[in-house]
């Protein structure tokens, strides 16, 4: 295919995707039938979102009817140019004929600036008629409640209020709080328009816990009943036929308030806003679940919590344990959790992708899928901004907020929330009169209001000068082996830690640190402090080579000895083989499943000689991760 026939493909394309969201059917018909309450309440709510829609339509900025078609037209013509050279990029990735495919690549890139420069023309004049407005808040009082009507539309509150004097109070109390309703929408809105449903949500967390009215809590409340107006499948175990099929969301609170409350999240969470609260709480996970990962991570990889790369904070358990491949999904359990058994038997780019998103939600880090071609990846919150895990750059994936680039805009403009209100005010208008919303350039053009908001929430985010963070593990997105560097943590290890102790029964307890060989730092057993006190050593997973380390140590009294080990893993089948003092014969010590929980290894008969001692143990390949604690020997009688 030439370069020519392959960028009018890719506009031909663009043109009938936006034709047909633009002249999309009206919503079907709902299949709850309205009582005759339901009539009177739909023909309430239909009353006031006219009523509204007459006075906001006087009090917008009244543009010359020519400058405002010519800002539709110019947009649309830029918003089509940015998704064919978007378009036209991916496919220099899979065309067989790459050099069509690169020559398309550099006509779209030339078309979509001649767009943007024509677009300039008309846009920026309009852009400084609507900016005073866009501005002012007077306005938000009806503006909210508009949108709210719109986007909940009457009929789907007429449904909701008639199921009771409960429901119809609870949108009343709704319509009537103009503070509340901004927080609603400023978070972008119940999910599917629910409000109805968000503020029984919202009610109930009030009513649970007296923290849930101010602060972080509030915005906690305000992200849980947003996103759970939909009620979110629960995964469970398959063993658990009877356990709950949705999330509880007030349990989903309470959750998160406690674990923040408890120390167990991370500092960043008490700093977000109720928007990005949710992609936290949206898991579904079950909340013992959460509450698992976190206490997994703690036991077996701390130095996955501590890292100071908060680009692959908690997710980088993906890339050190989730093995890729999906020869043994075969091997999941029945009584264990999806995400138990992902870590525990690996699987392709969904269920490591699946498993990053839930270990960062356990900790309380925003978090979206991030598909692309042919791959499933992940895109996390950080401090410095949103970044891909496990996949490739922005440009080459998707979200359920819009294409990649349009999600990193939006990102970016959301940080300053006083300009970005600026935004979502033309979004809002935009949703009264009936416009498709666009998240983006990429999306399907849409009218001249929802124009408006993407031109300025795109000069937002370049205003800030913000930097888009590469992608991180893209090498290792399909594969087992990484190039791309991460810092181990460099725990000091002194002598006390190291110490050998032998009680008063002749007991004695060697730290699993306490190393021999290999000596210092090794890149296959790394030193780390515990979280519940001391140093703990880790061998990583290897698939290929086994491992050999050994200790030293005096022994008071020559004899036989029972050898325990503190250990916790989170894969299957390991075991350990010990040689002491250079026996012929291996013991074998068989490593328990201990599913990310401290526990001890079946007590294994040791002979030892008075004084010095040494036991090598060998790890046989191919063998997953294994955390050790220390190692105890007790006299036998």
């Amino acid at each position: 295919m030439n370069a020519k026939r392959l960028i009018g493909g890719i506009f031909a394309l663009l043109l009938l995707g936006a034709a047909q969201v633009l002249a999309a059917a009206p919503k079907a018909a709902s299949s709850v039938p309205l009582t005759p309450n339901g009539e009177r309440l739909l023909a309430r709510y239909s009353a006031m979102l006219e009523e509204l829609r007459t006075e906001i339509a006087k009090a917008v900025p009244q543009l010359d009817a020519s400058k405002k078609d010519a800002f539709v037209a110019a947009y649309r013509a830029e918003a089509l140019a940015t998704a064919a050279e978007l378009n036209a990029l991916r496919a220099t990735g899979f065309e067989k004929d790459k050099q069509a495919a690169a020559k398309a690549h550099d006509a779209a890139k030339a078309a979509l600036a001649r767009a943007s420069a024509d677009a300039g023309k008309v846009v920026d004049p309009v852009m400084k008629a609507v900016g005073v407005f866009l501005a002012n808040d007077s306005l938000d009082a009806k503006l909210v409640k508009a949108a709210v009507l719109a986007q909940a539309t009457p009929r789907g509150l007429a449904e909701y209020a008639q199921q009771g004097p409960q429901q119809e109070a609870s949108v009343d109390a709704l319509l009537g709080d103009p503070q509340l309703m901004r927080e609603m929408l400023a978070a972008d809105g119940a999910k599917d328009g629910k409000y109805g449903r968000a503020m029984e949500i919202f009610a109930a967390i009030q009513k649970a816990s007296p923290k849930a009215g101010t602060g972080l809590f509030r915005r906690l409340a305000l992200g849980v009943s947003l996103e759970h107006a939909v009620p979110i499948a629960q995964s469970n175990p398959v063993d658990q036929a009877d356990a709950p099929a949705v999330v509880d969301p007030v349990r989903r609170y309470l959750h998160y308030e406690k674990a923040y409350l408890d120390g167990e999240l991370d500092a960043a969470f008490a700093k977000l806003s109720p928007w990005e609260y949710r992609m936290v709480v949206n898991s579904d996970a079950p909340d013992e679940i959460l509450a698992w990962g976190r206490e997994m991570l703690r036991n077996y990889r701390p130095d996955h919590i501590r890292t100071e790369n908060q680009g692959w904070r908690y997710s980088i358990a993906v890339k050190t344990d989730v093995k890729y491949g999906s020869q043994d999904v075969k091997n999941d359990l029945p009584s264990l959790q999806q995400y138990q058994n992902i870590i525990k038997n690996g699987g392709v780019c969904g269920r490591r992708a699946f498993f990053g998103r839930f270990i960062l939600r356990s900790f309380g880090i925003p978090t979206v899928a991030r598909p692309q071609r042919g791959h499933a990846a992940l895109a996390r919150w950080t401090p410095q901004g949103w970044v891909v895990n496990l996949g490739a750059g922005w440009e080459w994936g998707w979200t359920d907020f819009g294409q990649g680039p349009d999600f990193l805009v939006m990102t970016q403009a959301r940080k300053n929330a006083k300009a970005f209100a600026e935004v979502q005010r033309a979004q809002w208008i935009g949703d009264v009169f009936g416009e498709q919303r666009a998240f983006g350039f990429n999306s399907p053009p849409s009218g001249f209001w929802n124009g408006v908001s993407l031109y300025r929430q795109r000069a937002i985010a370049a205003e800030s000068k913000a930097v888009a963070l590469g992608p991180l593990g893209e090498d290792i997105a399909e594969s087992n082996e990484s190039k791309e560097a991460v810092a181990a943590e460099n725990t000091p290890i002194s002598q006390a830690d190291r110490k050998v102790t032998v009680d008063r029964r002749g007991v004695i307890t060697l730290p699993a640190i306490a190393l021999s060989k290999p000596a210092g730092n090794h890149p296959q057993f790394l030193a780390m402090k515990s979280f519940s006190g001391g140093v703990q050593l880790h061998c990583v997973r290897d698939l290929k080579n086994a491992q050999e380390f050994e200790y030293a140590f005096d022994a008071p009294q020559a004899g036989k000895y029972s050898l325990v080990a503190q250990v916790v893993t989170v894969q299957s089948d390991q075991k350990l083989l010990l040689r002491a003092n250079g026996a012929q014969q291996a013991v074998e010590i068989a490593v328990p499943y201990t599913v990310g929980r401290w526990e001890q290894t079946p007590p294994v008969e040791v002979a030892l000689v008075k004084g010095v001692n040494v036991l090598r143990f060998t790890r046989p390949a191919p063998s997953g991760g294994l955390t050790i604690k220390n190692f105890v020997l007790a006299p036998m009688k």
